[in-house]
Parts: C-alpha cells; structure tokens; sequence
C-alpha cells in the first residue's frame, strides 16, 4: 500500500499524563454570549439555538447562553427571552444568563433562568466606559442581583474584567483584584472568572493573582479563567492556571468574540485550541473535538467568515 493510498489516522493529540495537574476540568463555553454579542450583524434567533444544541450535542455541559441586557446598548442579545424559550436543553446541562442589574434579574427569572452571571470591572476607566459606572457602583449593582438571585434558589457566577491590565491605566494589582474577588465572596457568588480581557496575562502574573485570592481566602476550585490570546499566551496561561489548581476554563468555540479595546485583539481562546491541550495532558472535559470543530465550521458559514482557531483550521485542513 502506498503512502497515497494509505488510511489516514484521524487527528488526536497524543496523550501525556500529568499526575500533579486536575483529572477533569469544566469547560464553560462562552461562545452563544460573549462570542457573538460583539457581531455587527444580528444573528438569528433560530442560528443561535441551533449553535446551542450543536454545542451540547459536542459534549459541552456549561453553557452561557445570553445576557439580559437592554437592547439598547447591545442589540444582537435583544432576543434573550425568545431564546430561552426556545431552547429546551437537558436539565443536566449548566445553563447561565448575564443579568447586569436587578431589572435584567427580573427578566432572566421570568424566563425561567437557572444560574446568574454578574460582571464588574478591576479597573475605574473600564467601569466608566463599558459600564457607565464606578468600580463600587459596578459591585454595589451586583449586591441585588445576587441576593435575588439567591432568594430564588439561584447560584451566581461573577465576572471580573481587566484583571491583568487596561489599556488606559495599565498594569492591574493583585491585591485590587483580590480587594473585588473577596467583596464578592462577601456577597454571596459561588464562583468568579477571572478576565483577561486585553490578553495580556503571562503565566507568572497568573501565579501571583491566584496566590494572592489564595491568601485571601479564596480557593481555586472556586475560580474560573476567562483568557483571550491577543499576544498568543491563553494557552501557556491556563497551563500555569492547572498547576495552581483551577479546574474551569472559559473559552469560545471557534475562538468567537472580540475586545474593542485592544488593538490587534483576537477574540476569547477557542474551546477547540484549549480541549486538544487539555486531552494531550489526559484531562477529561467530555467534549468531542470533532464534533465540537464541526460545531464551529457551521457557525462560520452563518457568520461568513473563518474561524480564527488553530485547532479548527487544521482538522479541516486534514479531512480535505
């Protein structure tokens, strides 16, 4: 049999084990809310729980799926309600909606929502321009948000954005992230994701933040890790993250969504580029990559454009 003849193994990372790194790790996909909010052109609500059920059916268990925000400030989510509605996944499926305020709260309960996502910033110039408020006006909306929630039986997820840097004020202290972080525990959040929101993160500045939430108290099965690769460090990122213990990752399939606030930003780290690593350490994610790239390959023709992911390039490159 000749080399062009011959069957060709189908691509997979080989496998490594790391016995001083987690067994398992949650993949929160990001993609449906902060992968497509930031696309000019509205994507169809049908498109959208079509990409859902394409997700779940990949093997993905924590799913964003929206956020209850005016329509005016971001159109392509004004459909929050419709596709709550029509979704209809598996009840095991973790299944959380963005509520910036109480009034996004009341929306999000009343379409039966099953976990709340709140978002504050690090830094003041980022809580004035894409929120219009303080750093402490950004936390004190969030109070009523989570005790509604949890006065409803509802758990609630937190963000923290610009946790490594701003482009207006620069570097971010560790202890001004740890100051938020412990503010919000305060508050009642079971988790909080930590955003990279610029991409500019290295592996060592992840070390010192995790090691100072530690020191407060804050341990890392209770943190996520929002990474985005402007400078190409997500995934070295998240390795460091997994030495020190933090077991969910937040990630985009296809490597959707954008910063506006970066020049030369990519959008998050693709679910597909962190689940190859992720399976080459012999961590278990539960997620087909396959079927998950397939996922993605759809998503951008109803985008029109390529995804920017390595992982998906290549496994298309390969079945050619």
């Amino acid at each position: 049999m000749t080399p062009d003849t011959e069957a060709v193994r189908r691509p997979a990372p080989h496998v490594h084990r790391r016995p001083d790194l987690p067994a398992t790790v949650r993949v929160y996909e990001v993609g449906p809310r902060d992968g497509l909010q930031a696309e000019a052109t509205v994507v169809p609500t049908q498109a959208k729980i079509e990409f859902c059920r394409r997700l779940v059916a990949a093997g993905v268990t924590e799913l964003e799926i929206t956020s209850f925000v005016s329509p005016r400030w971001i159109p392509q989510l004004s459909d929050a309600e419709q596709l709550l509605a029509g979704l209809e996944l598996p009840r095991d499926i973790r299944q959380v909606v963005l509520a910036p305020n109480y009034r996004g709260l009341e929306r999000a309960l009343a379409a039966g929502s099953a976990e709340i996502a709140v978002f504050v910033s690090a830094t003041e110039t980022f809580a004035q321009r894409n929120m219009n408020t303080t750093v402490a006006g950004a936390l004190e909306s969030a109070r009523p948000v989570v005790a509604g929630a949890g006065a409803h039986g509802l758990t609630t997820r937190a963000y923290i954005s610009m946790c490594f840097g701003d482009p207006w004020e620069g570097a971010v202290g560790t202890g001004t992230v740890a100051d938020i972080a412990e503010r919000l525990f305060d508050m009642g959040v079971a988790s909080i994701s930590l955003g990279d929101t610029i991409g500019v993160a290295t592996a060592g500045h992840v070390h010192d933040l995790l090691e100072a939430l530690l020191a407060r108290g804050i341990p890392p099965r209770a943190l996520a890790m929002h990474f985005h690769d402007t400078y190409g460090q997500a995934l070295a990122n998240v390795y460091a993250a997994l030495t020190a213990g933090v077991t969910e990752f937040d990630s985009a399939a296809g490597g959707l969504g954008r910063c506006p606030y970066a020049a030369g930003a990519t959008g998050n780290l693709a679910t597909e580029d962190l689940v190859w690593m992720l399976h080459g350490l012999g961590i278990a994610t539960g997620i087909d990559l396959d079927a998950l790239a397939a996922t993605s390959r759809w998503m951008s023709t109803v985008l029109g454009r390529p995804s920017p992911s390595r992982v998906v390039s290549a496994l298309a490159a390969s079945t050619s």
